[in-house]
């Protein structure tokens, strides 16, 4: 039994939509205990502070965003992969000297940043009190612990991925979510904002130990010296672009934070709930396809007509799952917010904004989805610079639009998800644009006609949900108080949390099988891809390869005595 468990957490995914399958499974539990934590925290917490404990991870997470997404995800992936593929034993040099690499400029930056915080965060949140960015400050200083794990915490998840094991990077978000909820639930009553900082530094260091065993049986080492070879150059090289895209996105965020806060001191949480409904679908759909994708990408850039089937059959999966998420979440918004923050000092206000930025931000799910994906199939083919250079693009033009929104039009914290969302439309149209065009695919048209049906069929169910939610709402037909039909014998009485959740299902429900069912007619070949997926999960109890299983195999490396 013990051989058996080591196995099933040392084993390899050999193919995109096996490895995507079990990275959803874990982004599932993950999300969901995101949701548990943002519950946990609104429990104890009204938004006005809540606020405050959002824009304290401002300064940390340009740390993390900037070194490990501005590194890792774009260029140390794709060179680890080649160096596995040959099997030379240098990708271990490589990765140990880029954890130092990483813990030196983290080490550097994080100490100018929090000496410098308090005039920071009077610049990045003016609309707060002076009290209110001392508490912010304070918090801030701490949370820059967690990140000092998260650096090599990352590169671990890098190692593994690349190795193709993805249950065990997907199950250390798990650890971080639950030591931020252990924290909150046990340590509030006695140290107030500081005790989910408390437990953000406890789940940081979870997500760092449950990789590290792993890591190390497959040849990683901590060494103490800094190689500066080829390989660690060639990484540098590419990272460069993308961390000048980051940097820019962090400039983005921070605007969020400025604009927010003039708007109200809640407004940042609003957004921040928000973003965190919203994120679900697209980490369930897009991150995971497109993390499990960008090596398989990798190892076939030079057979572009394999390259072609695995990124569009991906694309057209992605969003064949997402749509009808994001239009449910449109038409839901406001069962949504109340089943998942409806706490006793979560107010109507609170629910009302927040469903709105979930709604905003829902019209960009897809986008944001499908720029996951599209961006990693340029890193793929090493080009780091094209989607870098759309990305700032578009970043730019989110940023204006969101001051446009704000302080010229005078929208409320939603204007700041819809600005977000028309930037993600354009850098996702562009982006495909692009990739066609090197890829040399073909007509246009052509490749986007699966895209077509989804959202033709998505818009059909959008709107038999909405009459649907209308229908069996009872406080509809209150307000149409001249209406003589008995609705009391068939509406349910929202008020109550249980009646929420069943009209909640009955919509989604409703929703789904009519958006199967214009598919059907359709003849969409993405439903019978998951209709067979569906299949070979519950009745043959097995996971088959879209596309076929590779051929080649990663190389061994010192260690690595189980492969799948």
């Amino acid at each position: 039994m013990v051989d058996r468990f080591k196995k099933i957490f040392s084993s390899q995914q050999t193919s995109v939509l096996s490895a995507a399958t079990l990275i959803m499974l874990m982004v599932i539990a993950s999300r969901v205990l995101g949701l548990v934590r943002q519950r946990a925290l609104a429990h104890f917490f009204t938004a006005d502070q809540l606020s405050l404990f959002f824009a304290a991870f401002r300064l940390p997470d340009l740390i993390f965003e900037v070194l490990v997404f501005g590194a890792f995800s774009s260029a140390f992936i794709p060179v680890f992969t080649g160096l596995l593929k040959k099997g030379k034993k240098e990708a271990w040099q490589v990765a140990a000297s880029i954890v130092n690499l990483g813990i030196l400029a983290f080490l550097v930056v994080s100490a100018v940043l929090v000496f410098f915080s308090p005039h920071l965060y009077g610049v990045l949140a003016p609309g707060f009190t002076n009290g209110q960015q001392e508490t912010i400050v304070s918090l801030t200083r701490v949370l820059f612990i967690a990140q000092g794990f998260f650096i090599v915490s990352y590169v671990l998840t890098a190692v593994l991925e690349s190795s193709r094991r993805f249950l065990v990077p997907a199950i250390a978000p798990l650890f971080y979510n639950l030591g931020i909820i252990a924290g909150t639930y046990l340590l509030s009553p006695t140290f107030g904002l500081m005790a989910p900082v408390i437990g953000v530094i406890v789940g940081a260091s979870l997500h760092f130990l449950i990789q590290l065993p792993l890591s190390m049986k497959l040849g990683f080492k901590f060494l103490p010296k800094i190689v500066i070879d080829a390989n660690v150059k060639k990484i540098g090289h590419l990272a460069l672009p993308r961390l000048i895209e980051v940097s820019v996105t962090q400039v983005s965020k921070t605007v969020e934070l400025f604009l927010s806060s003039l708007i109200s001191t809640a407004s940042f949480t609003y957004f921040t709930l928000g973003s965190a409904i919203y994120l679900l679908p697209v980490g369930l759909f897009g991150t995971s396809l497109a993390k499990a994708a960008l090596p398989t990408l990798a190892r076939q850039r030079d057979d572009r007509i394999q390259f072609k089937k695995t990124l569009y059959a991906a694309l057209y999966q992605m969003i064949f799952l997402i749509l009808p998420i994001s239009t449910a979440l449109i038409v839901l918004r406001i069962p949504v917010v109340r089943l998942i923050f409806g706490t006793d000092i979560f107010s109507w206000e609170a629910t009302v904004q927040t469903g709105l930025v979930v709604s905003a931000f829902s019209f960009g799910v897809i986008f944001q989805a499908a720029n996951s994906l599209l961006s990693r199939s340029f890193y793929a083919l090493q080009d780091t610079k094209t989607p870098v250079m759309v990305s700032i693009t578009s970043i730019f033009f989110n940023i204006a639009l969101a001051f446009v929104f704000i302080k010229v039009l005078g929208l409320p914290t939603w204007g700041l998800a819809a600005a977000f969302s028309i930037g993600s439309f354009i850098q996702a149209v562009v982006l495909f644009i692009l990739i066609n065009k090197r890829l040399e695919s073909g007509s246009m048209l052509s490749l986007l006609t699966p895209v077509f049906k989804s959202i033709f069929a998505s818009t059909i169910s959008g709107g038999i949900m909405f009459l649907t939610l209308k229908f069996f709402d009872r406080w509809f037909w209150i307000k149409r108080a001249s209406t003589n039909l008995p609705f009391e014998k068939f509406v349910l009485d929202t008020r109550y949390t249980w009646n929420l959740l069943a009209l909640t299902v009955i919509v989604i429900f409703v929703g789904i099988m009519v958006y199967f069912g214009v598919l059907l007619l359709l003849k969409s070949k993405e439903l019978w891809y998951f209709m067979d997926l569906l299949k070979r999960i519950f009745v043959t109890k097995m996971v088959g390869p879209v596309p076929q299983k590779e051929s080649e195999t990663v190389s061994p490396t010192p260690g690595d005595s189980n492969p799948s």
